[in-house]
Parts: structure tokens; sequence; C-alpha cells
């Protein structure tokens, strides 16, 4: 079982930036893909990044791409987002999620309760 606990949302004007963080609980924290989703208001819940249990590969929805940076701490059971020129249209709750790195983009096995950014224009 896996605890997931999302922290750092909040509001920030257009262009700025915002590092998510997420506290995972567990002692088997390296062995879990880690992956960040977000769900805008009336739309469904979408894929954002994820990265493999080493840290070493990491992958990005194309509308983040080059803005958002994810990466853990196996040391800390931390994963974070870092989010720079965020848009508008990058508002949503933002949740975390673990699970297998072949199949957490469709299936996460256990889920944050989510932090909110609001990004203003």
């Amino acid at each position: 079982q896996v605890q997931l606990v999302e922290s750092g949302g909040g509001l920030v004007q257009a262009g700025g930036s915002l590092r998510l963080s997420c506290a995972a609980s567990g002692r088997t924290f390296s062995t879990y893909a880690m992956a960040w989703f977000r769900q805008a208001p009336g739309k469904e819940r979408e894929f954002v990044a994820r990265i493999s249990g080493s840290g070493a590969n990491t992958y990005y929805a194309d509308s983040v791409k080059g803005r958002f940076t994810i990466s853990r701490d196996n040391a800390k059971n931390m994963v974070y987002l870092q989010m720079n020129s965020l848009k508008p249209e990058d508002t949503a709750v933002y949740y975390c999620a673990a699970g297998i790195y072949i199949a957490i983009i469709k299936t996460p096995n256990y889920w944050g309760q989510g932090t909110q950014v609001t990004v203003s224009s």
C-alpha cells in the first residue's frame, strides 16, 4: 500500500512558476514509477508527466514538454513537478500517482488527493 500526499499548489500569474511536491509512504517507493496528472473543471483527468523508479527515464505530455520537469528523491520518498512558464490553461487539480512504469499512464495503482493550481491571466 502506498499513500500519496501532494502539496505546493496555489495561485500564480501567467508566466510564473510553481513546484508541486508529493510525499509517499512505504519502504518500496523506489520500485514504483511515479506520475503527475491533472484535471481541469469540466474536463477529464489527463496525463502530465512520468518518471521511472530510478529517475533515469522521464516522459511528458506534449502540452507541458519544455515547461514542466518531473523529478524524484528516493531517499526522501518524494516526487516533484517543477512548472515554469505557466499558462491559464494549466489551471487544474494536479494529482500524484504511483504504479508500474509501462502501465501508469493508463492505470495507476495509487492516487493522491490532489492540489489546486490556478494560473491567472
